[in-house]
Order: C-alpha cells, then structure tokens, then sequence
C-alpha cells in the first residue's frame, strides 16, 4: 500500500461568521481512534457532541460501533452512498482498495469540503485542490447520471470535490448563480450561493421525477407549518430524461461565508442509520433535551406525523439532525430528504413507540405527551393540519409537472395510509 495511512488529524471548526477555530485533535492508534479537545476550545465554545463528548480535556476513545470506530459528530463528516463511491474510485484509481482505507483517511480526503463546520487538516494529497472557475451544471450533472447508471468510468474532478455528501442518489454541493442556470462551482465565488443538486436516473424508484416528487413534498410540509430548506428546480437538459433537478439552499453555510455545526441525530445518539435502530419516543425527547425547548419536541412530533400520512418510511437517524452556532445553541435543522419513500413491508426506519407502521392511537398519544403538547385536544389538531396538507398531493404534484402515472401510484399509497391512520384524526 502506497498511500500513507492517516494516524493524526487536526479537528478546525469553521466559524458563522467566517474564520475558524481548532477544537482538537484525532490520533489513531491500533487500540482505536482518539479525541481530545484543544486547551482553550472548551473556554469559548460549548461541546461539539454533548451526548456522546465529555466537556473536558480528556482523551476520548471512540467506539467500534456503530461508526466504523469514529466518533459520532465526526462521522457526520463522512459521506455514504454516492459520496463514498466517488471516494472509493479516487482511492482505487491510487492503487488502494476500500478495505485498506481507514476512517481516518476519508476524513482527511473530506478535508474542508464537508457539511457542516467541521474541517480536518492536514488534507489528503488524493483529495482535489480548490478550483476557482466555474463549471458547467449539465456536464456535471450528466456525468453524475452516467456514473451512477454505469454507462461511464470517467470521473470529473469536479464532481468529486462536490459529491461530500450523503445519501444514495447522485448529487452535488455546487453553488450556483442565480443569473446563469447553468453556471456553478465547486468553491465559493462572488455572487453565487450554496446548494445541494440532487440529479436523476432512470434507475431510482420515482425515475427522472425523483426531483418534482422531492419538491411536491417540502411544499406540502411547507403547507402543514413545518419549517423546510430554500429550494428551486433547474432546468435539466434534455439528454437527462429529466424534467427538472431540485437545488436545496444549504441551511449549514450562513450568509456571512461561515457555517453553521451540523449533527444528525445518527451521530448524536449512537443510531445506525442503516437498521431500524431509532425510535420517535426517544427523537423527541432528545430534542427537547437538546435544544432547551419543548417547541422542539413538538415541532418533531409534527414532522413524525408528516412522514406516517405522507409515507416517508425512509426516515432513518441520519434524515435527523440539529444545528449548532458559535455560542452552543442548538435548534432543529430544517426537515430534509422527505419526499414519498415506501420501506420494505411498509415500515418506517424510526418507530412509533415501537410500531413500524399503524401506530395504534395510545402510542400516538403517548409521543403527544413526550412532545409537551398540553393535551390531546393540541396534539390532535397538528395531526388534522398535517394531514389537510398532504390531502393536497394531486392539486400540487400536477401543478409542478409530476406524471398522471405517478400522481396515481403515490395518491393509492396515501389514501391506503390515510385509512389506516384515520382514527387519530378523531
């Protein structure tokens, strides 16, 4: 193996208001990964994961599970699904296969192109320098779409400093003029803002309006009073098959060119995003906990109800996370990849209490109560709100373009789930 295997990172914070901050140090030995805050990080800022990280000076070993042996709130760092395929094709291009690749490595490949504030130096020689030119968003975007098909081994530079992000679809964080449609880059420029660009394949369960359904969705949670990213569709060019592709305003990254510590509650609480291992009982509660505010736990409950009625069942621990500014503060990030997303035997990846699906009313009312509501009678008429909202899928999917086929397929599962929830309603 060539390539040097990463034992020490330093951990740099990036400020909201621009500049940054060391907050400690990684070090990797063969007991393990290890953390200890710098000597004065803990004076000025508040703990970086305060479940899971001690408020002190001590060394924190990391556990073997469920992180890959990392850290929680560093593993956030990490991309899986599209980013960590893109990261495997660099390091096999290197002569280093992904078994031979530590957490550690990827960190340093990330280096300062993560989400969140999190930055890991010094940065991996595999990871691209900085481009400072602007790109072309059809190209970046189609080269995307034939990777992830396997029509294409080509690999654009480009695409590999934006793909740092999560998730199983093809996608970017690009920033993007609001001028030029076409025009974007990998690095921040003058005049353009950050987003994620979720691209399409044929290949996905919703095909080439996995987009328009994304879009249809945050604009009827949007409609059941639940707080959600900025969002636009671009234009996709027509060799995509896609109509059009969804830009998500990155809520991580503030107006000022700093950015915003970001959590997901997957690495807060130990939750492995890839088994059912996250209950809403627990989502709530820690929310409220963290955030210092029973407006919290409600504001969850909202959104737990939100995906039962609109069959968002891929709500694993990593579709949760929380934001964090420079004082220590926490509040809940907006409500992200929710868009119609059936689970094998129709079961959610968090709980209600220990249901999967059909979650009978006790247990409902029983979340209601976790989330501070003052009684049933308030719990009960966010679920009637909520609910109102999704009952609008046909007027809005068509508004936005979505297929006749598709608004059929997706209005069957609905009406079945509205059914068999029915009765919370009252």
């Amino acid at each position: 193996m060539s390539y040097p295997v990463v034992r020490r990172l330093e951990v740099w914070r990036q400020l909201e208001r621009g500049g940054r901050v060391l907050a400690g140090t990684l070090a990797q030995n063969r007991q393990g990964v290890f953390f200890q805050y710098a000597d004065d990080y803990l004076g000025q800022y508040k703990s970086l994961s305060p479940f899971a990280l001690a408020s002190d000076l001590s060394l924190q070993s990391a556990p073997a599970e469920p992180h890959g042996g990392l850290h929680g709130v560093f593993a956030d760092s990490l991309p899986d699904g599209w980013g960590l395929m893109l990261m495997d094709r660099v390091f096999r291009q290197a002569g280093v296969l992904p078994d031979q690749v530590t957490a550690m490595d990827r960190l340093a490949f990330v280096g300062e192109r993560g989400a969140g504030a999190l930055q890991y130096c010094p940065v991996s020689a595999l990871g691209s320098p900085v481009d400072q030119h602007a790109s072309s968003l059809a190209e970046l975007g189609l080269n995307a779409q034939a990777l992830f098909d396997g029509q294409t081994t080509q690999l654009l530079a480009e695409l590999v400093r934006a793909g740092s992000s999560g998730g199983a679809r093809p996608k970017a964080q690009l920033y993007l003029s609001d001028n030029d449609s076409d025009l974007c880059s990998t690095s921040p420029v003058q005049g353009m803002n950050p987003y994620l660009v979720k691209f399409t394949s044929a290949q996905l369960a919703l095909g080439h309006e996995e987009g328009l359904c994304e879009a249809v969705y945050l604009e009827l949670a949007r409609r059941a009073g639940i707080d959600v990213p900025k969002w636009r569709l671009l234009d996709a060019p027509a060799a995509s098959g896609a109509k059009a592709w969804l830009a998500l305003e990155r809520f991580d990254c503030t107006s000022a060119g700093g950015r915003l510590h970001l959590h997901s509650a997957c690495g807060l609480l130990g939750a492995d995003f890839r088994l059912p291992s996250l209950d809403y009982v627990d989502l709530i509660k820690a929310s409220s906990m963290l955030c210092k505010s029973p407006a919290a736990g409600q504001e969850q409950f909202r959104r737990a109800i939100f995906n039962l009625f609109a069959v968002n069942q891929d709500d694993h621990s990593k579709n949760w996370a929380f934001l964090q500014n420079d004082k220590g503060d926490w509040q809940l990030a907006p409500f992200y990849d929710v868009t119609f997303s059936p689970g094998p035997y129709g079961e959610h990846a968090t709980a209600y209490g220990g249901f999967g699906k059909a979650p009978p009313l006790k247990v409902i009312q029983k979340l209601a109560d976790v989330a501070n509501f003052s009684g049933w009678a308030q719990a009960q008429e966010v679920i009637r709100v909520v609910a109102a909202a999704i009952a609008d899928w046909n007027e809005v999917a068509e508004h936005f373009g979505v297929s006749i086929e598709t608004r059929r397929l997706v209005s069957e599962q609905l009406n079945a789930v509205y059914a068999q929830n029915r009765g919370l309603l009252g």
